[in-house]
């Protein structure tokens, strides 16, 4: 089996965020999709690990914003490179306002947002999915939506350092989304990237 197939199916990427009592938070994903039409419904499943996750679980309540080809790699670094639990990745950000119940709408680098009310979830093993109704929406600009491709090709920066120099006919494991590059035959299950802190599953396996 071919595990290199899931990379052919398209994505688009957002900025998902929530509000916790005074806390707001945030993280990049590649998977919010209009679930239904009528009624109008957003669908988003949420890795259980993520600190938004449990914000969301507990409030009943996200905003999705929808990244642009306009959007940076900082912005990238800021809300997917590390986690919520330990920083404030809002500190010293001035590209959100608030939307509807103080939740962050995502200004720079995207072209639209969706607020959304939780009316289900459904447990998927590593993840959540969280499934609710639209209670606002809005265009923010004419710049194209950015899809996976899109930020693989033109918005990620070159590979990172190696974590050891690999020689000729090693087995090299890189990190999809920062580069970071572990040297050894096996990668460990429960690897966390040290860069963008991703687990192993987002690891590719690449002979030098």
């Amino acid at each position: 089996m071919n595990n290199k197939a899931m990379y052919k199916l398209s994505y688009g990427l957002f900025v998902l965020t929530a509000k916790m009592g005074d806390k707001i938070n945030g993280c990049i994903t590649n998977t919010a999709i209009q679930a239904a039409s009528e009624p109008n419904q957003i669908s988003v499943a949420v890795n259980k690990a993520n600190y938004t996750h449990d914000m969301i679980m507990e409030s009943g309540k996200f905003t999705v914003s929808v990244l642009s080809e306009a959007a940076s790699f900082d912005l990238f670094k800021r809300f997917g490179f590390q986690s919520g639990r330990n920083v404030d990745k809002f500190a010293g950000f001035g590209g959100f306002r608030e939307g509807p119940f103080g939740i962050p709408i995502i200004t720079e680098g995207t072209n639209a947002y969706f607020n959304v009310l939780v009316s289900r979830t459904v447990d998927l093993g590593s993840h959540t999915m969280f499934i609710g109704g639209i209670n606002d929406m809005d265009v923010l600009a004419v710049v194209p939506s950015a899809t996976y491709a899109y930020y693989q090709e033109h918005i990620k920066q070159s590979p990172a350092a190696p974590a050891a120099a690999a020689k000729e006919g090693q087995t090299v494991w890189r990190c999809t989304v920062c580069g970071y590059e572990y040297v050894g035959e096996e990668l460990p299950a429960d690897f966390i990237c040290p860069l963008c802190k991703h687990p192993a599953s987002d690891f590719e396996k690449v002979i030098k």
